[in-house]
């Protein structure tokens, strides 16, 4: 699955898809074969941080 290159757009399927389907952001990149890392330093640029308690990208 290619996951969206719009930053908000990816900002939403990941808050949507870590809460309806994936306990943890390693869960959903493993599935997904996505870069933890990668996801988390694009995220990071548009203001936003992984929450492990609450399992979601949230703002900075």
């Amino acid at each position: 699955m290619t996951l969206p290159q719009d930053s908000a757009l990816l900002l939403s399927f990941l808050n949507m898809k870590l809460r309806d389907f994936y306990p943890s952001l390693l869960a959903l990149c493993e599935d997904l074969d996505a870069d933890e890392e990668e996801i988390k330093a694009q995220m990071q640029a548009f203001g936003y941080e992984y929450d492990e308690e609450k399992n979601a990208f949230v703002c900075i």
